[in-house]
């Protein structure tokens, strides 16, 4: 699997990546790329992290355009909970980094119906805070590029389902991909009208 961070758009300084008396409060962004659950043939003492240049001018809306081929088996784009685990953070100028945020992307946003030839998909997800997830940071767009023997065809429905699919039945379900809910919790507070 070949992804290309690309930029990000709209990042927010949080109290974290603001020391006290620093004279450099610009951002200084950049991305580690890691999937979970770990690939083939790894632990997670062994677990490999890719990591793009830092970018010391773009501040809130830095561009990088960093390619990694990131070594994925049919297992990992087979297992519905598969993602690939996306980390913002701030180099500082004397102590280390600190966390922007971070995006979890399922694998099958691009694997359920590749594109013909491994053609590259553009995608852009919301970046979330670090403390709760609940805030956005901002925007992440990226490429991703299924390459080799890892392109996979959608996965074969159940014998009822596929009968009513193919015979073109009324209310048979639609095989085109995947939705993500989202939690009932979220709307209790909301009114429904009647």
């Amino acid at each position: 699997m070949e992804i290309t961070i690309i930029s990000a758009q709209g990042l927010k300084k949080t109290s974290r990546t603001l020391l006290p008396f620093s004279t450099h409060r610009r951002l200084r962004p950049f991305v580690a790329i890691s999937t979970c659950p770990q690939t083939a043939g790894e632990d997670s003492s062994t677990s490999k992290s890719y990591i793009t240049r830092v970018d010391d001018r773009g501040g809130v809306n830095p561009t990088w355009g960093d390619k990694f081929y990131i070594p994925v088996d049919a297992s990992f784009l087979g297992n519905r909970y598969s993602c690939i685990y996306l980390e913002l953070y701030t180099k500082r100028l004397f102590s280390g980094r600190a966390q922007l945020g971070w995006c979890q992307i399922p694998v099958s946003d691009f694997c359920l119906s590749p594109p013909p030839g491994g053609q590259v998909r553009y995608r852009s997800y919301r970046v979330r805070d670090h403390r709760d997830g609940t805030r956005e940071q901002g925007i992440l767009n990226i490429a991703v590029k299924l390459t080799g023997g890892e392109l996979m065809t959608q996965r074969p429905l159940p014998a009822p389902h596929r009968e009513s699919v193919e015979s073109g039945e009324k209310g048979a379900a639609s095989c085109q991909g995947t939705v993500i809910g989202i939690p009932v919790e979220m709307f209790t507070n909301m009114r429904v009208c009647q």
